[in-house]
Formats: structure tokens, sequence, C-alpha cells
């Protein structure tokens, strides 16, 4: 609903197959533009660094703190494990945290994807959206 890209890295968790993901994507997931990559490594030799923003329990800088431009790329690990320790070691300066209470360890991907495009998008003046119905 927001028409920015979706770009997944392998191995997944889930198959972009199974009747169950596209019966839950109902009438949208024919308009979610996706992008599969082999590794990380094809996702770092697309996208900068500096465009770059890591999402994790473990980083203290705020997501709400973080000027997002156009080109924003903004990255999740995996719900149960997050990212490896050597993306976490090559891009440290580049972590960003969505805050919750100590009630939870992590917030529900879903959510913490929605949480951050939402902000980035609101920052860029909802320019992702422009000619779509807002």
């Amino acid at each position: 609903g927001t028409n920015v890209w979706m770009h997944l890295v392998r191995p997944l968790g889930f198959e972009l197959d199974n009747r169950y993901l596209k019966r839950a994507g109902l009438d949208y997931w024919p308009h979610v533009n996706l992008c599969v990559h082999e590794d990380f490594d094809a996702v770092t030799r697309i996208f900068p660094r500096e465009r770059m923003h890591f999402f994790s329990t473990h980083a203290t800088n705020r997501y709400s703190d973080v000027t997002y431009t156009p080109g924003s790329v903004l990255l999740f690990g995996r719900e149960t494990s997050g990212f490896d320790a050597h993306i976490h070691e090559a891009y440290a300066d580049r972590f960003v945290l969505i805050p919750r209470t100590d009630k939870v360890r992590s917030l529900n991907l879903s959510n913490a994807c929605a949480i951050a495009t939402y902000e980035a998008m609101r920052q860029l003046d909802w320019a992702p959206m422009q000619g779509h119905d807002r």
C-alpha cells in the first residue's frame, strides 16, 4: 500500500508460491513490487552503504533520529535471529532501533517494517505515493 519495493534475501523462511502466503496477501499481492536476491552480497552490489539502515534490537540510535532520503534502504533481519554477526560488525554505524519496553524481546517483523516505512515516507512527504491515493 506504499508503492515501495520489497527486496527479499535468500534463504527465505517461507515459500513465495505458498498458497497461504498468497491468500494472506489477498488483493494486494499482485501490487507488491518484489525483488528476490540470492544473498546479502547481491544487495551490497546494488545499494550503497550510506543508503542502508539496518533495524535491530541491538542498536542504540533511534530510527526516528535518522534522516531518510529518496533511495533509502530499510533492512530487517530474520524475525527469529536478526542479522548475522558479520553484518553487525561491517555495518555497526548503520544500525537503528525501534524503541520498545523491556517486556518484549522484539517487535513482530511486519510491525517493525510498517513503523520504519511510514516514518521514512513521512519524512519524504509521502513522495513514493505521489500520484496514488494518500
